[in-house]
Order: structure tokens, then C-alpha cells, then sequence
């Protein structure tokens, strides 16, 4: 208890601490306002930008993997992503800010290495002996990272709750893997199936200190004299 009046100096208010399901809720929102600004600028620019995202087997299209996620082809584009990327990313954020980050910069980069390694894979030229420029750009390799972590993650933590995330996440938004096989013209399953990829090895990587715990706890079941 601070002390204040004759001889004490006054204790200055503690500022309150925000709740981490609206630090978590706020990052998230800002993300997706920030896509939204970005494409009213691609708009306004004849939608120059969306050139800069991922061509790949091409060494300048490496640099296309840390700009493709904002960017969008369209309005309808942008729209169809925004409410998964809103529901999926405040999920991702009760497992930890420090998760979101990591396992948001691992599903960013790793996946959009795969897309850049495989994303000529199925692509087809309607001009015959002309080779084709593939441009992979969205969020939605983000969100099928995602969505892919939310789902496992709780297998590899074997923590009740974040099972029953992972549960509740399939049943809602399973039938969306089904975007990581071709067959939709224009739509990048190769982006789909390199972050829902990515996704798992971050739930792995990420799920570490938990799995060690329980192999800690194992090992102690195992034997329980300990010897000095």
C-alpha cells in the first residue's frame, strides 16, 4: 500500500492493464484495417502494387514472400479473407502474443518460400508455347496457416481448451482446406497449401515447452528414485 500525506510523497495512480483478449483483438483488427488501407492505395494506383508479390523460381520474386499477404487482387478479394482473417487471428492470439507472433512470421515466411518453390506447379497458359508469369498474392495463405496451427496445436500441447479450439475451428472452417488441392482457376492452392504446411510446423515448433514438460513428467513416472 503506498503512503501518502505529511512527509509522504503522493503514489501516482497505476495505469490499468488492458486485457490480453482485447490486446489480442486490437492487433488483430488493426492487421485487417491495415489491409484495408493498402488496397484503397492499390485502388487509387491502378493496382500497381499487386506486382510485388510472389513469382516464382524467379530471384526477384522472393522478395514478393514479405508483400504478398497485403495485397489483394480486388475489393471481393479482400472482403472474402477479412472475416476469416478477423475470427482465426483473435483465436491465434489467446495461445499468447508472443505465439502470434512467432507462429504469424513462421506461416509468413515459410509459407510463402513453398509457394515460390511450387507455385508454377498446375499453372496453365492458355497461349501455347508461351510461358506463363504466375503472380501469387492474399491473405489467405496467412489464414490457411492459421487455421491449419488452431487445429493441431492443441495436439501437440494436449491442453483441454486449446483441443477443443482446435475441434470447434475444424467443424466451423474445415471444409476450407479443401482450397490446399487444384482445381479452381485464379486461386493459388500452392499459397493454401504452403501455409496450412506452415502452420503445422509452427504448432510443432511453438508447442515445445509443453511437450518437453510432458516428457519431464514422464521420465520422473518412470523413475522415481532419484539418486544423488
Amino acid at each position: 500500500m503506498g503512503l501518502s500525506g505529511p512527509g509522504y510523497p503522493a503514489t501516482p495512480p497505476q495505469p490499468k492493464k488492458r486485457p490480453a483478449w482485447m490486446v489480442g483483438g486490437l492487433t488483430v483488427l488493426s492487421f485487417v484495417v491495415l489491409l484495408w488501407v493498402i488496397e484503397l492505395f492499390d485502388s487509387l494506383s491502378d493496382h500497381r502494387l499487386d506486382d510485388n508479390g510472389i513469382r516464382p523460381l524467379e530471384s526477384d520474386g522472393l522478395l514478393g514472400i514479405l508483400f504478398a499477404p497485403l495485397l489483394h487482387s480486388n475489393w471481393d478479394h479482400l472482403i472474402a479473407n477479412t472475416i476469416p482473417a478477423l475470427v482465426l487471428g483473435f483465436l491465434m492470439t489467446l495461445a499468447g502474443m508472443s505465439r502470434f507472433i512467432f507462429a504469424t512470421a513462421i506461416v509468413w515466411i515459410l509459407g510463402g518460400l513453398g509457394t515460390w518453390l511450387i507455385g508454377n506447379v498446375g499453372a496453365h497458359c492458355p497461349y501455347v508455347g508461351v510461358r506463363c508469369e504466375v503472380n501469387h498474392i492474399g491473405a489467405s495463405g496467412l489464414i490457411f496457416g492459421w487455421l491449419a496451427f488452431l487445429i493441431v496445436f492443441g495436439f501437440f500441447t494436449r491442453k483441454a481448451w486449446e483441443i477443443v479450439v482446435g475441434v470447434i475451428v475444424l467443424l466451423v472452417y474445415g471444409s476450407v482446406l479443401l482450397g490446399v488441392l487444384p482445381g479452381t482457376p485464379g486461386v493459388s492452392w500452392q499459397g493454401h497449401l504452403s501455409g496450412a504446411l506452415a502452420g503445422v510446423v509452427a504448432a510443432y515448433l511453438l508447442s515445445g515447452p509443453e511437450r518437453k514438460a510432458r516428457e519431464r513428467r514422464k521420465s520422473a513416472a518412470a523413475n522415481p528414485y532419484l539418486t544423488t
